[in-house]
């Protein structure tokens, strides 16, 4: 019996190691922002509530944006 033509495998393999960066990058992504939006808020509520953020707060703003950076 005939068995047909021969799977393509190689390029479907390739197929999914692209998507599943592509899909890695979005997540990646939308949690840059979901961190950078949080600090925003937190800043915002700071400023809203005219109280100067204590040390701790600051050095959690400078984390966020030193990870943004990299």
């Amino acid at each position: 019996m005939a068995k047909g033509p021969e799977k393509n495998t190689k390029n479907k393999a390739l197929h999914t190691k692209l998507l599943n960066r592509k899909k890695a990058k979005l997540q990646e992504e939308k949690r840059e922002k979901a961190l950078r939006l949080k600090a925003l808020v937190a800043k915002m509520n700071a400023a809203k509530q005219n109280v100067i953020p204590n040390t701790r707060d600051t050095s959690i703003f400078v984390k966020i944006i030193n990870k943004l950076k990299q």
